[in-house]
């Protein structure tokens, strides 16, 4: 890509190889035609189930260190892999309720929602704990592909050669995709803002090493959650959002934007915790909490908007169809 193409020329050349044209939905007693539901069956929907995401939220944020026990305590080999891989899968749920807190779905009242979805989850997992996210993922939402897009890059040419992944992949479990995100925070630290964003990032990880020093040692910080991050998590980030938009294009079509992928469990539990997995349904609707998505999915199938040609049986599929 040249850096002096436009952003029409860019979506000509690098998006939409992996869309599937439908039929025009005509919308339908419980559906408009975008696929946004109607009346009460929409109120119904965009009910916040607080007790729920509390209860998801205190486990979520209690196995860590449950994570870190569970190595310290059986110090093994295959432990100590299993305790990285689920320190990663535990990030990984983390930053879906961060996700959910920037659309303020995880708690009713706000001021409680962004403090602990923003502020505390979203400082802990290597963020700053600001509304940074909140501000870039609703320009995605809002136009997919768009000349906004804060990830344009990530879901473009795609399907890429199997070289072409191999080495993304690579980069994502060598830390060196991680580094990448990193390394901008510390760039212009002249700008007040931008130095007061990277010190509430560095407060965080000092509070987080300074939890692991006083439990367990220093070196646990880096074995049991540095590395995890780094290296398991972006590459469960990588391929959960390629699954999402991977090769689609700039649309106001939803269908045409966001891929639909049958949910099981195992992927549920591995890349699409807390129902994030049910993504364009997600799109459809963004004020829908995680735990109605399903039933906006249903809907969204039996109403006819989400058609067979448009349904990938299991990630495994789309995944393949993603490479050449």
């Amino acid at each position: 890509m040249q850096e002096n193409q436009s952003h029409s020329e860019m979506l000509a050349s690098a998006t939409g190889k992996m869309v599937v044209k439908t039929e025009e939905f005509a919308g339908s007693s419980r559906l408009h035609p975008n696929g946004k539901p109607k009346g009460d069956f929409r109120d119904s929907l965009r009910k916040i189930p607080d007790f729920r995401n509390f209860l998801s939220v205190v486990l979520g944020l209690s196995t860590p260190p449950l994570i870190v026990w569970l190595a310290v305590s059986f110090s093994h080999p295959l432990i100590w892999v299993i305790a990285i891989v689920g320190m990663a899968l535990a990030q990984n749920r983390l930053f879906i309720f961060h996700h959910e807190a920037a659309h303020r779905l995880l708690f009713s009242n706000r001021k409680i929602n962004d403090l602990i979805g923003i502020r505390l989850i979203g400082l802990i997992t290597f963020g700053s704990g600001s509304h940074g996210y909140r501000i870039g993922h609703i320009k995605h939402h809002r136009d997919e592909f768009g000349p906004d897009e804060p990830d344009f890059i990530l879901y473009s040419f795609y399907p890429i050669s199997k070289r072409s992944m191999r080495r993304k992949l690579l980069r994502d479990i060598s830390g060196i995709s991680a580094f990448r995100i990193i390394k901008p925070r510390f760039k212009k630290l002249k700008q007040s803002r931008r130095l007061r964003l990277t010190a509430s990032f560095l407060f965080g990880q000092i509070v987080v090493a300074s939890l692991f020093w006083i439990f367990c040692g220093l070196a646990m910080y880096v074995f049991l959650w540095l590395i995890p991050w780094a290296c398991i998590y972006q590459l469960l980030n990588r391929i959960r959002a390629i699954s999402e938009h991977g090769g689609m294009t700039q649309s106001l079509d939803r269908r045409e934007t966001t891929h639909y992928v049958k949910q099981n469990r195992l992927a549920a539990f591995f890349i699409v915790p807390f129902n994030v997995g049910y993504h364009l349904a997600h799109h459809v609707d963004m004020l829908v909490p995680s735990k109605n998505l399903p039933l906006l999915n249903k809907a969204l199938l039996e109403d006819g908007y989400i058609s067979s040609n448009q349904t990938w049986s299991n990630y495994r599929t789309l995944w393949k169809a993603l490479v050449n």
